[in-house]
């Protein structure tokens, strides 16, 4: 595997540039200047600080499979995406069904090619899909058989060349293990988030139920200068070749 996570992590590990992020942001400005700025301000906050969609972008280039980013939110990966000039399809699905509608009027109003958005609760069903899967920031508001069922499921959708880049936190002991569980309460409390987090997967836990979907894995920190415990976890199907 070339596109190891500890690499990626090393030479991604920083944000957007302000530049980039603002571009980003601009797409989810109210047309009218009295609209309602919380899309913009959250996505503008986001990109500047989180080494989040550096590390993502980096694990997809060089792939032409299609992308699934399961709880897409506002689809702000398939903006990155374009940006990024990396042109495969993409298909973002999310149990917010506003956040949904928010991300196919902006994406549309933008221009994407090529990008599709549903309503779907990955507790109860999982999309069909071949190529590659994104699942960032998710993992933790399934309860573990899911997650396992989830991955299951997930490792047969890659196809040769494809790749299942994750982001999440892990189950610690630490501050940043504690943060991360208290900013993902705030966010339920205030309803940014339409769940609430169920069951962070330890390193352990993970790796043993990725290589139970057949797929090998890296690991490495993608927390930048956040306080949170988030890890990107890069996975391709046991015996495949990666991308060059």
């Amino acid at each position: 595997m070339t596109h190891t996570a500890g690499a990626i992590a090393a030479d991604h590990g920083r944000p957007l540039e302000p530049a980039r992020a603002r571009s980003i942001a601009r797409a989810f400005a109210p047309a009218h200047p009295l609209g309602n700025r919380h899309d913009y301000y959250y996505t503008l906050i986001k990109l500047r600080s989180d080494p989040l969609y550096p590390g993502v972008l980096a694990a997809l280039r060089g792939t032409r499979e299609p992308v699934l980013d399961l709880g897409c939110g506002l689809g702000l990966l398939a903006h990155a995406l374009r940006q990024d000039g990396q042109s495969m399809p993409y298909y973002g699905v999310d149990i917010d069904a506003d956040k949904i509608g928010r991300g196919r009027r902006v994406a549309a109003r933008s221009g994407l090619a090529d990008v599709r958005f549903d309503v779907v609760d990955l507790a109860r069903t999982t999309p069909s899909h071949a190529g590659s899967v994104a699942i960032l920031d998710v993992l933790q508001y399934l309860q573990q058989p899911a997650q396992q069922a989830l991955l299951s499921t997930v490792g047969a959708m890659l196809t040769p060349g494809a790749r299942l880049v994750i982001r999440t936190g892990l189950s610690e002991e630490s501050r940043r293990g504690r943060t991360t569980r208290i900013a993902d309460r705030l966010a339920s409390l205030v309803g940014w988030m339409q769940e609430r987090a169920r069951c962070y997967p330890t390193r352990d836990g993970l790796e043993a139920m990725l290589a139970t979907a057949g797929l090998r894995a890296t690991f490495a920190p993608l927390y930048g200068n956040t306080p949170f415990n988030n890890w990107l976890v890069v996975a391709e199907r046991a015996g495949d070749t990666a991308a060059p």
